[in-house]
């Protein structure tokens, strides 16, 4: 048997999970794990300049690609603290991410030690595990048992916290006979799909939600598949956004409050029947639940069978893997089809595509300031289908869901469920790690931008190009928006005259000396006529000098993106005119109608 620190058991399990890359920051009580790391070889690691850009880096690593697990380190004490945000953000969205934590020596954990915290107890209510590992024997156990509980069922995150002895301790551990645990995901049966199956065929104007369990299960060919045996309308949600092209003549657009389409709210709410297939029915999808619902029928099928009735209680629901599920699906499909069993559904699609010719939003307009809807129209001429989108929350986020065009699963990465500000700029980093020859392109509000911005300095040092498109109103905007049902204007400016800079007026921080300083490029756009000019330089830059670079459009102060303000999906408000002529949405996946 061969004999080895827990520390170095661990780094040899990781890499015969398939880890390859690890983001983090070392420290006193991590040490002996990077020595390990060191040592081992055959696992690059990222240094972070924040832990909790560290998490967000290993997220969006983890998104890229099917099968990756994105693996961040740290330190005792606030290493760990830090990490929570990425463990909360990972586990909303159902991203496997390894969190490993070092921790103060076992003898003194209890006595108040340095940088002593149960970090185990603060994060268990956000990862599928969350463990200190006491006994050295046992860390090759933990390890094992995390992979298992990351990829089964319906994906997380899980924190492992190694005491420094613990590392240091010597152990019997042969990697060569190492073998991961099977993964469990639950499967339908063909009696259920079969029952499924009878009730879309019972109705008149079907529509499927694809959720972000579709991507998770890299189940888009099946998804889309099954969509066209069935001539059934395709809405895919803010996390299964890509799981079928924009252009494809079944995708029926977005659904929802805020990150939806005219069209699709309006197709949503003429259908009477809903095949959801790994979503969640998240609020801002859904909204008023007694409007969502009212006079559909739901069949529910998600890999996580507490996830079904968790919102409301479907007419019928699968517990099963999407991958698994679409399998069947399509295969009962086919034979009905084979048989003559499977209904026209041809004018119901089609009245779906009318409507997306008809119910557009304005995206042209030439006002100085740049008024936002501009700038994702001249997003659209400048980056193609293979661009990977990287964004977290915020109006930028919104009008850029409402606006940009996704074609692929993996290539929108958002944050959804938790959406915490700053988590761009990490998370596109750990994106352009993952597949160091993609278009990756983030968007930020200029307060998004800010709360980490630090991290920028982690893609200049380790070379990570990539665009971030950072929309600067000088403002909290969607707080802004969201204070006008409370009829205040309150704590959410962040304009003042910056005495360094004073060609930026009330606009405040500069963006572009900031980025430079932290070794990046940056241009800054006042025109609307020189966004596109600016996007193709900054390909060019980030080709040439392998850093970061960033496109700041200064934005008019005040923009309201629509969006419902009374929870109702019936009930969007639009702002801003909307198309009427088909010069208003030269970028529209279908030429408006008129």
């Amino acid at each position: 048997m061969a004999r080895m620190t827990a520390a170095r058991a661990a780094v040899e399990i990781l890499k015969r999970e398939g880890v390859d890359v690890a983001f983090g920051v070392p420290g006193a009580a991590i040490n002996p794990f990077y020595a390990a790391l060191k040592a081992s070889g055959g696992i690059s690691h990222t240094l972070a300049r924040h832990v909790e850009g560290a998490s967000h880096m290993a997220e969006g690593y983890t998104r890229t690609h099917p099968g990756n697990i994105g693996v961040c380190v740290g330190t005792s004490g606030p290493a760990g603290t830090d990490m929570i945000t990425g463990l909360y953000s990972a586990s909303g969205d159902s991203v496997p991410i390894l969190c490993v934590t070092g921790q103060a020596p076992t003898a003194v954990i209890h006595k108040e030690d340095f940088q002593a915290v149960d970090i185990a107890s603060i994060a268990r209510p956000v990862t599928k595990m969350a463990v200190t590992v006491l006994e050295a024997a046992q860390v090759p156990g933990v390890f094992q048992q995390a992979f298992h509980l990351m990829r089964s069922g319906r994906p997380g995150p899980v924190l492992i916290d190694l005491p420094i002895d613990v590392q240091l301790t010597e152990i019997e551990f042969d990697p060569d006979t190492y073998q991961p645990l099977p993964v469990y995901k639950p499967a339908a049966t063909r009696a259920q799909v079969e029952k499924a199956l009878g009730m879309l065929n019972a109705a008149e104007r079907p529509l499927i939600v694809a959720g972000g369990g579709v991507v998770n299960a890299d189940a888009a060919d099946l998804l889309v598949r099954f969509a066209e045996l069935t001539g059934t309308p395709v809405v895919p949600t803010l996390m299964g956004w890509g799981v079928i092209p924009d252009d494809h003549e079944l995708n029926a657009g977005m659904v929802g409050l805020q990150t939806s389409h005219r069209y699709g709210n309006a197709t949503f709410l003429e259908s009477d029947f809903v095949l959801g297939i790994g979503n969640r029915w998240a609020n801002r999808h859904t909204g008023r639940l007694d409007v969502y619902t009212a006079g559909r029928t739901f069949v529910h099928v998600d890999v996580e069978p507490t996830q079904i009735g968790r919102i409301f209680a479907p007419d019928y629901g699968i517990a099963s893997d999407a991958r698994a599920a679409l399998e069947l699906f399509v295969e009962v499909a086919e034979e009905m089809r084979a048989a003559g069993r499977l209904p026209d559904r041809s004018a119901w699609a089609a009245a779906a595509q009318e409507r997306r010719a008809t119910l557009q939003r304005r995206t042209h307009f030439d006002d100085v300031p740049i008024k936002p809807q501009r700038v994702y129209e001249e997003m659209n001429k400048a980056f193609g289908p293979e661009t990977r989108y990287v964004t977290t929350i915020g109006l930028s986020q919104i009008a850029g869901a409402q606006m940009l065009h996704v074609y692929r699963p993996r290539h929108w990465i958002n944050c959804g469920q938790a959406g915490p500000l700053g988590w761009t700029v990490p998370a596109a980093l750990g994106v352009a790690k993952a597949d160091p020859q993609a278009q990756v392109v983030a968007l930020s509000g200029d307060y998004d931008f800010q709360f980490m911005i630090e991290e920028l300095a982690v893609g200049a040092q380790h070379r990570i190009p990539y665009v971030h498109v950072l929309v600067n109103n000088a403002y909290l905007g969607l707080i802004r928006q969201a204070q006008r049902a409370f009829d205040i204007d309150f704590q959410v400016n962040l304009e003042f005259e910056n005495i360094n800079t004073p060609e930026l007026g009330a606009y405040g921080v500069d963006h572009v000396k900031v980025a430079e300083g932290l070794g990046c490029k940056a241009i800054r756009v006042t025109d609307p006529a020189e966004l596109g000019a600016a996007f193709e330089q900054a390909k060019k830059l980030a080709a040439e000098h392998r850093v970061p670079v960033i496109v700041e459009a200064i934005l008019e102060r005040v923009t309201n993106i629509a969006m419902s303000t009374t929870n109702d999906i019936s009930d969007v408000v639009e702002f801003e005119p909307v198309a009427t002529e088909p010069g208003h949405a030269p970028t529209a996946v279908r030429p408006l109608k008129v």
